[in-house]
């Protein structure tokens, strides 16, 4: 089967190198001046280094570029049985796109846009067969992250669900199924990583260095939220909350952090510019406060909002329990999933902390999933 990927960027590239490394033709399409040929040129880098890791042969590099047909014409994805969309965040540019699209494949082709936070829906809207539209979200990198997200819109098939996900899972990754809702699963899940991490800094009660230090070494984390929303980018990493917010009505659970948006507009996005939340120019240490008690009651915090957007993605059916927890050990690498997290240290203990948080700062940004506390009141847990 042919699969065509729209967008020469990192990770449309990223995704044309999954597919043809499973042994797929695959047309990658750009139109933007030098977009394919700086992909062709980054792809061979890094099929060259993992020729001298010994992760693939010279032959199997070979082959899998020879697979590929890097390609500045559009009408060349004719012919695909699967084409993933992975172009810029704006649902005019998808739709065209989609439009554009359809008129070139057959029927049985099926139609996935890798968006990580706009309508699947929307975008089918555009298409006369909004049926054979689907959402297929990667994580980046895409070759190296296990987890991709597949989203059905109301107009998607069951055909095009099962296909999609039989291809997917042919090539070695991780699938969850997520309801299209903002954010879908992980990025729903994780607003408070950040959000509540930021709140806590703007409170006062500790600062950056403290907060990423507790959620490492206390929590578990891998990278603390800082570090994190430095190496994603503020800008990015700022728009996908303001764009969760806004899909959300304004619910003030995805408020975005005043902090965050000041450093996008300072130009301090992160690694990619040598500042952020910290200076990547400055080779001084940042020593942070490791006062385990101090430590305990950040973790406590960010990890009760961490687990009650996960129960409530459950109770409105976003995705059911087991792909919840799997969505976010392996699209996010949490060290536990936060479910099973929360039947660990007791689903009563969580919903106390929010419900203190709430009688404290009056705000709805607190309240406790309904599903807490049915679960507390008829003695429950998750699994």
């Amino acid at each position: 089967m042919k699969v065509s990927v729209i967008g020469a960027g990192t990770m449309g590239a990223g995704i044309a190198q999954i597919a043809s490394t499973n042994g797929h033709e695959v047309c990658l399409y750009d139109s933007f001046d030098g977009a394919i040929e700086n992909a062709e040129k980054k792809l061979i880098k890094i099929l060259n280094r993992l020729v001298e890791k010994e992760r693939i042969t010279k032959e199997e590099n070979k082959n899998i570029l020879d697979r590929i047909n890097f390609s500045k014409e559009i009408k060349e994805v004719e012919g695909s049985g699967l084409i993933i969309e992975a172009i810029i965040e704006n649902l005019d540019i998808k739709q065209k796109i989609f439009s554009e699209i359809e008129k070139i494949v057959d029927d049985k082709c099926i139609l996935a846009s890798n968006t990580s936070s706009l309508s699947i829906a929307s975008i089918a809207s555009a298409c006369n067969k909004a049926e054979r539209v689907i959402g297929v979200h990667f994580f980046n990198p895409a070759p190296l992250m296990p987890l991709v997200e597949i989203i059905p819109a109301v107009q998607t098939s069951k055909t095009t669900l099962n296909n999609t996900k039989s291809i997917i899972d042919s090539w070695g990754k991780v699938t969850v199924i997520a309801k299209d809702t903002p954010g879908f699963i992980v990025n729903r899940v994780a607003r408070p990583f950040y959000g509540e991490a930021l709140r806590i800094y703007e409170e006062g009660i500790a600062d950056f260095a403290t907060i990423d230090w507790a959620m490492r070494e206390i929590g578990g984390f891998r990278m603390g939220p800082f570090q994190l929303m430095d190496y994603i980018g503020n800008d990015i990493n700022y728009t996908v909350t303001e764009t969760v917010f806004t899909s959300f009505y304004f619910d003030p659970r995805y408020k975005p952090s005043f902090t965050q948006k000041r450093m996008m507009e300072a130009g301090y996005l992160g690694r990619k510019t040598g500042r952020g939340y910290y200076d990547y120019s400055n080779e001084d240490i940042v020593i942070a406060n490791e006062d385990r008690d101090l430590g305990k009651k950040i973790l406590w915090r960010v990890l009760s909002m961490l687990i009650n957007e996960a129960a409530d993605a459950l109770f409105l059916n976003i995705a059911t329990k087991e792909d919840i927890d799997l969505a976010m050990t392996k699209g996010v690498n949490y060290p536990k999933g936060l479910l099973l997290w929360a039947d660990e240290i007791g689903i009563e203990n969580v919903l106390k902390q929010l419900e203190d948080l709430q009688t404290e700062y009056g705000e709805d940004r607190y309240r406790p999933s309904p599903l807490l506390k049915r679960m507390v009141a008829e003695n429950k847990t998750f699994y």
